[in-house]
C-alpha cells in the first residue's frame, strides 16, 4: 500500500484542527479540495479515519493512530526544508527569531547594534510574541523562552547557569523620598507588580503584612517603564532592567534578591537539524557574550548591605 503523501499536510490540519473549514484556511485551500483530499486518503488506505455527524468531523481510533507518525514524518521533513533553505547560499542570509516583548524591548533591541557590525550580512528578524511559537511550522529559525524548559521539538539551551533573581527597584526620584530601605517601609509605598509576587518578596524578608499593589501589568518591560516614570516601586529581574540600572534610570533600593519562579530562566530554542547553522551558532556566541557584558557592567551598581550596628560603648 502507498500513501499518497500530498493528502498528508491535509489529514493533520483537518486532524489537529477537527474542522474542515478551518483546516482549508490553515492550508490556504478551498474547503472542497481539503474535503477531496481526505476522502482520497481513505480510498486509498480503505477504512475511514474520521467519523462524521452532521457538520462535525472528528479522528476515530485508526486516524489516531496514524496522526502520532504523520506528525512526526512531517515535521521531519519541515524541519529538513528549513534546514536546505537557511543553509542556501544568497546575497544576505537571514534568521527570523521569536522572543518575549519584555526581553526585546529592554535588553536586545539596545544591544542590535553591535550585532549588526559583527554580522553585517546576517540579517535578524525579530518577532516579539507571549506565546509558544510552532518553530517549524511558523517559519522561526529559533525563539528565546522563559521557562523550566525542555519543550517538545526543540533543543533547549539556557543562557544562564542558574534562575533569574527578583530586585525591588525604583525611579531616583522615589527612591530619593523614601525613609530608609526597609520591607516596612517599602509595604508602605505604591506597589507596582503581582500581589503575589510581593508578598514572596515581603515573607523573604521577614515581614508579614498583606500586599495590595496599585496596578499590574501583563508584560514585565511596561512594568519597568512605568516604575521609570515614578509610578511607584517594583521587583523586576536583574537582566532586564539592567540598562536602566546602569544608566540611572532605575536604582536598587534594597540589597536583598529573592527567587519568585523556582528554576526558570531564559533559554535558547532551536530545531535539532539547525544545531550546526553558522548564523544559529554566530546568534548562541553573540548572546552569551552580551549577557557577560551586562553581568559585568552590574557589578558596579550593585548595592552594599547595610552594615552592622555597632555595639554601644560602655560608660565610665
Amino acid at each position: 500500500m502507498r500513501l499518497p503523501l500530498n493528502t498528508l499536510p491535509a489529514f493533520r490540519a483537518v486532524a489537529e484542527l477537527q474542522n474542515l473549514r478551518a483546516a482549508a484556511e490553515r492550508l490556504h485551500l478551498t474547503h472542497s479540495a481539503v474535503s477531496q483530499q481526505i476522502k482520497g486518503l481513505e480510498e486509498q488506505l480503505g477504512f475511514p479515519l474520521f467519523e462524521r455527524s452532521g457538520r462535525g468531523i472528528v479522528l476515530n481510533s485508526a486516524g489516531a493512530a496514524l496522526l502520532c507518525s504523520v506528525q512526526s514524518a512531517l515535521s521531519l521533513l519541515d524541519e529538513g526544508v528549513m534546514a536546505a533553505a537557511a543553509t542556501a547560499t544568497g546575497s544576505e542570509q537571514r534568521l527570523r527569531v521569536s522572543v518575549l516583548p519584555s526581553f526585546a524591548q529592554r535588553w536586545l533591541l539596545p544591544r542590535m547594534a553591535r550585532w549588526r557590525v559583527l554580522n553585517p550580512g546576517l540579517s535578524l528578524e525579530i518577532e516579539t510574541s507571549q506565546q509558544v511559537v510552532d518553530l517549524v511550522r511558523d517559519g522561526f529559525h529559533a525563539a528565546l523562552r522563559f521557562g523550566r524548559g525542555p519543550w517538545a521539538g526543540v533543543e533547549s539551551e539556557p543562557l544562564f547557569d542558574m534562575p533569574l533573581p527578583l530586585i525591588a527597584l525604583a525611579s531616583p526620584e522615589t527612591a530619593a523620598k523614601l525613609e530608609d530601605n526597609s520591607p516596612e517601609t517599602l509595604a508602605r509605598q505604591p506597589l507596582l507588580g503581582e500581589r503575589e509576587m510581593w508578598q514572596h518578596w515581603f515573607n523573604a524578608a521577614g515581614l508579614r503584612t498583606p500586599v495590595t499593589p496599585v496596578a499590574t501589568f501583563n508584560d514585565a518591560g511596561m512594568m519597568l517603564q512605568a516604575a521609570e516614570q515614578g509610578l511607584g516601586i517594583t521587583l523586576g529581574r536583574e537582566l532586564l532592567a539592567a540598562d536602566a540600572i546602569c544608566a540611572g534610570r532605575l536604582v536598587r533600593i534594597s540589597p536583598m534578591s529573592v527567587h519568585y519562579e523556582q528554576a526558570q530562566t531564559y533559554h535558547l530554542v532551536y530545531p535539532p537539524s539547525l544545531r550546526e547553522w553558522a548564523p544559529l551558532v554566530a546568534l548562541k556566541q553573540w548572546l552569551h557574550d552580551e549577557l557577560e557584558r551586562s553581568r559585568c557592567a552590574l557589578v558596579t551598581t550593585q548595592p552594599e548591605s547595610d552594615p552592622p550596628p555597632r555595639p554601644e560603648e560602655k560608660k565610665g
